[in-house]
């Protein structure tokens, strides 16, 4: 039976299955660790009966209380090839989501590549929906142009009248996100 449980330091010598997809954003260790020190309640990890890391999410909360912009932030979702179609991706956007809901979040945030389609339909089947456009959020590195992003959000219980998820008419640059 797959388990679910806080994500530790030597998990970070065994999640390599799980980053070396094209798609999943990759960081250096001292982000994980930054992570793992500030937001632990928001690292988790799926392992499989043997032992094999499966997937993860990566999170945080931020923003402010007072302009209702309190919420949980998605830095990184991923499941390896292999474990992939079983549900654990919406297990642990769940797990994250009940986090935030504790914390007093407004909604829960994320960005996705727009060319993602399959995490983008994901994310829609999980009750998100496009915020807004993010102009060339994410670097390329092969001189291809850098890609746009979308923001992603869905309204928590505390959003009663989901004034979070009222999409913005036009797109942003990522220097215009606080």
């Amino acid at each position: 039976m797959t388990s679910l449980r806080a994500f530790t330091c030597d998990d970070l010598f065994r999640f390599n299955n799980i980053n070396l997809d094209p798609l999943t954003e990759t960081y250096g260790i001292p982000f994980y660790l930054q992570y793992l020190a500030h937001w632990p309640e928001y690292f988790i990890v799926a392992e499989a009966p043997g032992g094999e890391l499966m997937g993860y999410i990566m999170g945080k909360a931020e923003g402010s209380v007072a302009r209702e912009e309190w919420h949980g932030h998605v830095t990184a979702l991923s499941v390896a090839p292999e474990f992939r179609r079983l549900g654990l991706a919406a297990k642990l956007m769940e797990l994250l989501e009940e986090i935030s809901e504790k914390k007093g979040g407004f909604f829960v945030d994320l960005f996705v590549r727009v060319s993602n389609q399959v995490a983008v339909n994901m994310y829609k089947q999980l009750g998100y929906s496009v915020y807004r456009t993010v102009l060339e959020y994410y670097s390329a590195s092969n001189g291809e142009p850098d890609e746009d992003a979308y923001d992603m959000r869905k309204a928590l219980s505390r959003d009663t009248e989901k004034k979070s998820i009222i999409p913005l008419p036009h797109p942003v640059r990522p220097e215009d996100i606080e």
